[in-house]
Parts: C-alpha cells; structure tokens; sequence
C-alpha cells in the first residue's frame, strides 16, 4: 500500500515532535497516538502506521547488540558502551549476548551499522577466498 507525501509528511512530523534533546520521549509518543487516535481523520491509520515504521527505525538505531565468543568482563563492558554512546550519541541502549559460535573477538549491530570482527566472519572470508 501506498502512502501518499501529506501522510508521510504529517507523521514525520509527529516523529520530531516526540523527539526531546536528540532522543525519543515515550511519553511524547504515547500523547501524540492518543491525539491522532482522537482526532478521528479518515487518514488516521495511515499517519499511525507510517509513524510506527519510524519508530521503529528509530529504536533499531539506538539498540546495539553486542556478541562475543566469551562472557566480557565488566570493566570491557562499560568500555565498549562508551565507544558506542561516543559514536551514536546518548539514549543508545546496549544488550550483551555470549555466543560460542564467534570462536573469539566481538561482532556490534546497532541498527544496519555491523562492526564484526570474529574469527569465525574471517574464516567464513577465508574460506571464500580459496
């Protein structure tokens, strides 16, 4: 379905509008549903969806799953947080996963940006060279 420029417009509107010092307020967002629910235009549920596919996007960019062959220790944990809130700015919020199949070294998704530097993404690139 497409939508049309005045509904993607309007609700990237409402997309700044929740936006507080660079990063999302919930509360914002929840008033501004409300307020789009209430005013009962027949495109209503055309803003709101476009509106939650920015969203969306949105929280993708500012989730960073970081994964590594071994459990980090803490002190490295609040050392790769920093290099990311350096990077992405504050409001990032960090998920730590331990996944064996790396073999070793860390592998950082926040949002489409992936940073991989495992050893099992440099033996797949091996592997493909031969």
């Amino acid at each position: 379905m497409r939508t049309s420029k005045r509904v993607r417009r309007e609700a990237k509107e409402l997309f700044r509008d929740c936006m507080l010092n660079g990063v999302l307020d919930e509360n914002r967002v929840r008033r501004t549903v409300q307020l789009v629910v209430a005013a009962g235009r027949h495109d209503s549920p055309a803003i709101l969806s476009h509106f939650c596919q920015l969203l969306k996007l949105e929280l993708a960019r500012r989730t960073a799953t970081i994964e590594s062959a071994t459990p980090l220790p803490a002190d490295l944990r609040v050392a790769v947080e920093a290099g990311l809130t350096r990077l992405y700015g504050p409001g990032l919020t960090t998920a730590f996963a331990y996944r064996p199949a790396l073999i070793g070294g860390l592998r950082i998704q926040v949002g489409c940006d992936v940073y991989d530097g495992s050893v099992r993404a440099r033996l797949d690139t091996l592997q493909e060279s031969f």
